[in-house]
């Protein structure tokens, strides 16, 4: 099958979107199957040797669901978008969040595959939907299937554009992350560690409510550390750190990691914790850390909560509440067995959620809708044949 990927973000920057492509991608070409990426990339982070991603230039950033979104704008890339696809004559065209501007639209626009849109986002309402809903309609009519990785990103979704849609959740790789690797040496002093991961300055990320949490936390809990990994301003947090009597070493913010490093603070921490407060679709980050042997303390919003299920693979508390979020904490740290318990059932619930497994999900909604496009022509054609015959007689 020859298939085309397509991501309105930036490809040379990280992000869940972008990481969901990727892997579907290497796994599709495990498989056997022809794909190609097509995508934005302004930086040499997207850059591919063998032109396997075809690359647009550049992307301008822009205010997003809580967060910012770089996306291309140019219209300059009509033509080219219009020759690749002439030339390319794919059998499938998968587009992450179709309706999202510009190249989704273009690329449906002189689409003459089967189109199958994806849907990533959760959010309590939408603004540009709300006010282009008459050229989204046109936009969502060119979808011949559609997928969300969530309940959570299927109830946004379907509250605007009322269809039919398939859950499949995004993925995980075991072999980035998992129990065997190794913890980092400075991390290694026998102080407890809770791991926040992710751009804590993001008000929808609830890193607030961990770090008010926290001194409550060291009231059981003396030598506990909170690791901080991601993108922020750590200056923003100095003057409740000295109220608390907190040092650099109690609060350690370290900043962007690359993957691999990412791995390895999971790999040295007690707890993970994700104190988001909404607008989350879906739980990649507890993923890895379930994945990585960890148990996860996070908050009770729908995109967890279609990950771990309450008390059995992981705490889940209350949003925007620190005293609720010590109170898990404190519960995790002080047990073992049930430590123990939730790192056991949060891995076996991580093997559910394979990127080889979600492929082949995929792959036969591929497979169902190109039949279903192939019979429709069938269907379409027989009264022609019928009037042909009845001709000739």
């Amino acid at each position: 099958m020859k298939i085309l990927l397509v991501s309105p973000f930036d490809y040379g920057y990280p992000g869940g979107v972008n990481e969901h492509v990727s892997q579907l991608d290497r796994e599709f070409r495990r498989i056997g199957h022809d794909t190609r990426i097509l995508a934005a990339t302004s930086t040499e982070l997207g850059e591919s040797d063998d032109g396997h991603v075809y690359r647009l230039g550049a992307s301008i950033p822009l205010p997003s669901n809580g967060s910012t979104a770089r996306i291309t704008l140019s219209p300059f890339i009509i033509g080219r978008v219009k020759r690749f696809l002439r030339q390319e004559q794919f059998d499938v065209i998968h587009l992450h969040e179709p309706l999202a501007p510009a190249l989704p639209w273009i690329v449906l626009m002189f689409s003459q595959s089967v189109n199958i849109g994806t849907f990533h986002a959760a959010r309590t309402n939408n603004i540009w939907y709300h006010y282009t809903k008459t050229i989204l309609d046109m936009i969502f009519a060119k979808l011949d299937a559609r997928i969300a990785v969530s309940e959570a990103a299927r109830e946004f979704v379907d509250s605007y554009f009322p269809a039919e849609y398939t859950i499949i959740p995004n993925g995980i790789s075991l072999e980035q992350y998992n129990a065997d690797i190794p913890p980092l040496p400075e991390l290694s002093d026998g102080r407890p560690n809770i791991l926040f991961l992710g751009r804590y300055d993001e008000p929808r990320k609830g890193f607030r409510y961990l770090l008010r949490a926290f001194p409550k936390v060291r009231t059981q809990f003396p030598d506990a550390r909170l690791v901080v990994v991601g993108q922020g301003d750590p200056t923003r947090y100095e003057r409740f750190m000295q109220q608390h009597n907190l040092t650099t070493d109690d609060v350690r913010f370290v900043g962007f990691v690359d993957e691999s490093m990412k791995a390895r603070y999971y790999a040295s921490c007690e707890i993970f914790c994700a104190p988001s407060t909404g607008r989350e679709s879906f739980g990649f980050i507890l993923l890895e850390a379930m994945a990585s042997g960890k148990p996860v303390v996070a908050s009770a919003i729908p995109g967890y909560s279609g990950v771990i299920r309450a008390g059995q693979d992981g705490l889940l508390v209350e949003p925007k509440d620190a005293e609720a979020l010590a109170l898990g904490l404190v519960r995790v740290l002080a047990d073992n067995d049930l430590r123990g318990r939730l790192s056991r059932a949060g891995r076996e619930r991580a093997e559910s959620f394979t990127w080889e497994r979600v492929a082949r999900r995929v792959l036969a909604l591929y497979e169902e809708t190109l039949a279903e496009e192939r019979g429709a022509l069938i269907g379409a054609s027989e009264p022609t044949d019928a009037l042909a015959s009845a001709g000739t007689r």
